[in-house]
């Protein structure tokens, strides 16, 4: 693509992008990279930006543990692994990470974003969508301090895990009877249900990030933090420093 042809794309397209999501992806993303989690709603991207998907399950597996989805078109994979830990990549060896409305479900955040950053190359770039909580389900549920994501991330989040399953199950589900609450917190724990362990707001989104890449030394800048009120969502991105 020769240069006269690459700023009459980008013109069209700057044009014509009127998705917030969509035009952040076409002045972030460029390279070869990963979307996690992307299910029914992958991002769009430029023709300059290689995608790769990367899931916990399979397409069928995701289509049992969520049964809403099944009369939507899944994307199928190419990697299934931990999106968390993504134990399938080297680190260094990818231009930019997507990792949309994945952030709140992760059960450390920090741990998250430190592994995500290790596996991109410098400059690379991780784009995070995350759902606000005053337009989700979450609206009746407290914000995560800061306080209990340092905790997760350095003694492991197995101490909160149940108690984020209570809370969820209280306040999103709305049952009351303590008995049926226990029961159902059991049944979703035994299936590795994956709720929004963690609930933000965009406050409390910049500054859980911004402490975070001091306190524990991520080499990485938050360089953009825009609310997207259409999707109930902030976009924010990060590039790994050089």
């Amino acid at each position: 693509m020769n240069f006269k042809t690459f700023r009459d794309t980008v013109e069209l397209w700057t044009g014509r992008l009127e998705n917030l999501r969509e035009r952040t992806a076409l002045r972030y993303l460029r390279g070869r990279g990963i979307e996690i989690g992307a299910l029914h709603k992958p991002l769009w991207v430029p023709p300059w930006a290689k995608v790769s998907f990367v899931d916990r399950l399979s397409e069928a597996d995701l289509r049992l543990q969520y049964p809403e989805l099944r009369d939507l078109d899944l994307v199928d994979p190419d990697v299934v692994d931990d999106g968390e830990k993504l134990g399938s990549f080297a680190d260094d060896s990818q231009d930019f990470i997507i990792a949309n409305h994945f952030l709140e479900h992760t059960e450390d955040p920090i741990g998250t974003i430190r592994r995500h950053v290790a596996v991109l190359r410098r400059g690379g770039t991780l784009y995070l969508a995350v759902p606000d909580k005053h337009y989700t389900f979450d609206r009746d549920r407290p914000v995560t301090t800061y306080e209990h994501l340092v905790r997760d991330h350095r003694e492991g989040p197995s101490w909160s895990r149940l108690d984020h399953f209570r809370e969820y199950v209280g306040s999103v589900m709305k049952i009351g009877d303590p008995a049926q609450r226990e029961a159902e917190v059991a049944r979703l724990d035994a299936m590795n249900y994956s709720i929004h362990f963690h609930v933000w707001t965009g406050d409390a989104l910049k500054d859980f990030v911004e402490r975070a890449i001091v306190e524990f030394e991520i080499p990485a800048t938050l360089v953009s933090i825009v609310a997207n009120p259409s999707h109930g969502e902030h976009i924010c991105v990060l590039r790994k420093s050089r």
